[in-house]
């Protein structure tokens, strides 16, 4: 038999939710109005979540909720509230991106299905051993990976028992997902807090090329391409697209719907695709998917291209079309859609069910509870007997609830809060409960929580989990030591006669010059490695035998995958800045989970934010000072649109040897440089270095290591001294030698650290 594969489908709203479920959806993914990467979403009311659950599962269809952004240190008691009521739901999975919140959820809620979000950008088996070390059940695979890639890492999740879920139609990002900082850094909207600027469609100045939008990828599409992703075992087909309306999400789910049916029963997946043209779209591609990362993959146009497209149709079939004509004849058949679709999930209107509640008893009873709803009828009683008020007290001490029989507003304010699912508190009878009672709080809480278990046919009921607690220890005497990136063999010569902390940053690309790397760091064992977040297929490899060969006493990686390796080899190993580590339960998570020994605190923080972190004990805290600010990376090359090149397609030989830089200006007048060095993918760099030396003076005792990156990246800051002398500069700045932070703003110009300052 062949094995079925999950479509999973957006659902922005309820209506949309509705949309995919009467498209035949096998699951939806949605998020709630807090806590979720797309925030400029309709979303759903907590109170919502029950129906949601409800019309799904009796249409066979699973619900999953994202709560995959990066949490603050200050959010994460309402958050556990919220985990404290999702818990005793028939939710089937949670989408996670912050490390903090994995590690909680793992701890402390392990009756929740936990998925990896795409803003953990999973492109290497170790990154899935690490997050099945956390207890997750699913990945997202990252959405730049090719089908060999796929399969391979598809096959490491059988073996974990992790499955994965691939990204099959909707929008591209240009950047690897949750490392792009582009609207963080220019607007203090993080694309980590699902407020992404989406820069990437901007208008940007006419390029040499002629292009206005030179960072616009098409859309996503492998409409074409089921037959292969059957092949390589992946488990679910995600559609993008919580942002679109009801309409766009029923055409989408449809259309594959119905590819799958087919290909189920004649092994035939050649469906097909014109009404997926019908909806909004960039036109597609699967270039990313196929390898093939080349200039087509762009259009110079973010806006809706379905009239052009059929446009084009039209006259390769040699009949006349008028574009105006186009899009009347196109308006008016998403309008047919439209109300097809309205009449559809008009059928899954749910009315809440009147709910009757019947409370009885008297002095030395127990409390008896009556429950009618519909066919949901059953009684619940306390487990302690009722008591009259002066009997125990004059006045009821706080954390009781008096039961007045003449006070019925109160208890039918308490169970008409229990009203968030598909029932509604009609009738509240207390004609047979006596007066002048009490009963503790908690136990009134507790029926009210087996009632609501009982009505919607949830887990049984889970005690609440108390946030455990994390204390700040500020009053150590922490003397920070200085630590310097390096990228380049010629700058180890420059960090000769400093005793700074040396740091030399691999590539993503270096598995052709493995043996010279490793030579590197044998003759200058003074080196620490320092991994880069991206490092896919041979490159990981290369990255797990070079760790194998050296046995480094320490290294820094900002890619999870060699964090996993690291810690099964028993080496030491410090969270690099790029797995954004930004509260006090990712630092709890990478210390007691994978025996980290320091992590970097994220730089998307403002002072605030890094105020509220408490580390663990023996964990050390570090800070990069002053560095490039790099904005995005992408796997795609982002000079071909804005300078003519030879090439039509990206290669290996693009890959390991190109080195040029160019620059860009945006809406705004921002200029954005875009860089590509030897053996690492493409960047867009913020025009200034970010240069915060307030650090050092705010936050005493906190930071074992304050880094400075002398990596060479083209922009506009200036430095006028040389190497050796801007480190021992910084050395002085940072044990507090006066006068230092005075030469520092004289010696380094056009320089930025606005995120310290507005944060996350």
């Amino acid at each position: 038999m062949t094995k079925k594969l999950e479509l999973l489908a957006p659902g922005g709203d309820i209506e949309s939710i509705k949309a995919a479920i009467v498209a035949g959806a096998d699951a939806v993914y949605c998020g709630l109005q807090h806590f979720n990467a797309r925030n400029r979403a309709t979303n759903i009311e907590i109170g919502d979540l029950e129906i949601v659950l409800s019309l799904a599962h009796a249409n066979h269809c699973k619900v999953f909720l994202t709560i995959n952004i990066l949490i603050i240190d200050n959010e994460f008691n309402s958050l556990i509230n919220l985990l404290n009521k999702l818990v005793n739901t028939s939710l089937d999975g949670i989408i996670v991106q912050d490390l903090g919140l994995l590690y909680l959820l793992s701890k402390y809620f392990k009756t929740l299905e936990i998925h990896a979000s795409t803003q953990l950008t999973t492109h290497n088996a170790g990154q899935i051993k690490f997050l099945q070390q956390l207890d997750t059940k699913r990945v997202n695979l990252c959405r730049e990976l090719n089908l060999t890639e796929i399969e391979g890492l598809v096959a490491v999740g059988k073996q974990l028992d992790v499955s994965t879920e691939v990204f099959v139609h909707g929008s591209y990002c240009i950047g690897f997902s949750g490392i792009c900082y582009l609207s963080s850094v220019l607007d203090g909207k993080s694309g980590n807090r699902g407020r992404c600027g989406q820069h990437c469609r901007d208008k940007y100045q006419t390029t040499a090329r002629g292009k206005n939008f030179p960072l616009n990828l098409k859309d996503n599409s492998a409409f074409n391409d089921l037959h292969i992703l059957h092949q390589a075992g992946v488990d679910s087909l995600k559609i993008e697209g919580r942002m679109k309306q009801f309409d766009y999400v029923y055409t989408v789910v449809n259309s594959w719907r119905k590819l799958l049916d087919q290909f189920y029963a004649t092994g035939n997946s050649n469906s097909d695709d014109t009404d997926i043209y019908r909806v909004f779209n960039r036109t597609f591609t699967n270039g990313f998917l196929t390898g093939s990362i080349n200039k087509e993959m762009f259009i110079d146009n973010p806006r809706d291209s379905s009239a052009l497209q059929f446009t084009e149709i039209l006259d390769k079939h040699g009949d006349s079309a008028d574009l105006a004509e186009v899009k009347r004849d196109l308006h008016a058949a998403r309008s047919v859609i439209k109300e097809n679709v309205k009449a559809e999930i008009a059928a899954l209107n749910v009315t809440k069910k009147p709910l009757q509640v019947n409370l009885e008893g008297c002095v030395g009873e127990l409390l008896r509870v009556e429950v009618f709803a519909g066919e949901h009828n059953f009684n619940l009683c306390s487990k302690n007997r009722l008591a009259t008020v002066t009997s125990v007290t004059a006045k009821p001490k706080t954390g009781k609830l008096q039961c007045n029989g003449l006070d019925k507003s109160r208890l039918y304010q308490y169970f008409e809060k229990l009203d968030e699912g598909t029932f509604f508190l009609q009738e509240l009878n207390l004609s047979k409960l006596g007066q002048n009672l009490f009963l503790a709080q908690k136990e009134i809480e507790l029926i009210g929580k087996k009632m609501m278990s009982r009505l919607v046919g949830a887990q049984q009921n889970i005690t609440p989990v108390k946030l455990p607690s994390i204390t700040a220890k500020r009053n150590e005497n922490i003397k920070p030591k200085l630590s310097v990136l390096i990228s380049s063999i010629e700058q180890i010569a420059a960090c000769s006669e400093t005793d700074a902390t040396i740091y030399f940053q691999l590539p993503n690309n270096f598995h052709h010059n493995l043996s010279s790397f490793v030579a590197t760091f044998t003759e200058n064992n003074n080196l620490t490695p320092w991994f880069p977040a991206i490092l896919i297929g041979e490159n990981y490899a290369a990255a797990i035998k070079l760790l194998q060969q050296l046995q480094p006493k320490q290294i820094v990686t900002n890619n999870s995958g060699i964090a996993f390796e690291a810690y099964k080899m028993g080496i030491a190993w410090i969270a690099g800045p790029y797995l954004n580590s930004i509260n006090s339960y990712t630092m709890l998570c990478l210390r007691e989970k994978f025996r980290c020994a320091g992590a970097f605190v994220s730089n998307e923080l403002s002072r605030t934010q890094i105020g509220m972190i408490a580390k663990p004990e023996g964990f050390e805290l570090h800070y990069s000072i002053y560095h490039p600010m790099v904005l995005l990376t992408s796997r795609q090359c982002l000079l071909a649109q804005i300078e003519e090149c030879g090439k039509q397609s990206m290669d290996d030989d693009c890959f390991d040897n190109c080195t040029r830089s160019t620059t860009s200006k945006n809406r705004k007048n921002t200029t954005l440089w875009i860089n590509k060095s030897k053996g690492n993918y493409h960047s867009i760099c913020h025009p200034h270095h970010f240069l915060n030396s307030d650090i050092v003076t705010d936050m005493p005792n906190l930071f074992s290591g304050i880094m400075i990156d002398l990596s060479l990246v083209e922009n506009e800051t200036t430095v006028t001294l040389e190497p050796a002398v801007l480190i021992d500069l910084f050395a002085r700045l940072i044990v507090g030698k006066k006068g230092a932070k005075r030469e520092l703003s004289f010696a380094v110009k056009g320089t930025n650290n606005e995120q310290y300052y507005v944060g996350i």
